[in-house]
């Protein structure tokens, strides 16, 4: 995989993630879940800007960033504060697996970005409800 690829593949990943927090953030709004409600708010806002900034390096590198699909698979239900939980947590650990690939794949500058974003979507699991794990975003169980 070549560094635009990875660089590529990483937002389409981002696209999908502000889709789906922006989505779980109007399903927590309705519940009495205010510390949920905050951590998908929290993790709404950094997945756009890490959008954001791979649009930047990619159109710096001389390509055109992929489009985001005009609307991404939610799971059903989304009714209560563990099912929005599990499904925040489920991105956040695809969001990982996809920075480990990126910085496997990205030059220099790339994978020092790539993996501080890696480090911290990996530590946010716990706000969702995961446990930490060995070798983050390489690990699969």
């Amino acid at each position: 995989m070549t560094d635009i690829e990875a660089l590529q593949r990483t937002l389409a990943a981002e696209h999908a993630a502000a889709f789906v927090f922006g989505a779980l953030g109007g399903r927590a709004s309705s519940l009495e879940a205010p510390q949920l409600q905050d951590d998908v708010t929290s993790a709404y806002d950094v997945h756009l800007e890490r959008r954001d900034q791979l649009r930047t390096m990619i159109t710096a590198a001389g390509a055109d960033p992929v489009a985001a699909e005009p609307a991404y698979r939610l799971p059903s239900p989304l009714d209560t504060a563990e099912q929005i939980a599990a499904e925040a947590l489920r991105v956040q650990r695809a969001c990982v697996t996809t920075y480990a690939a990126l910085v496997a794949a990205g030059d220099r500058g790339d994978r020092r970005w790539a993996l501080e974003a890696m480090t911290r979507t990996a530590l946010t699991e716990a706000d969702f409800g995961g446990r930490p794990q060995p070798l983050p975003g390489l690990h699969r169980g």
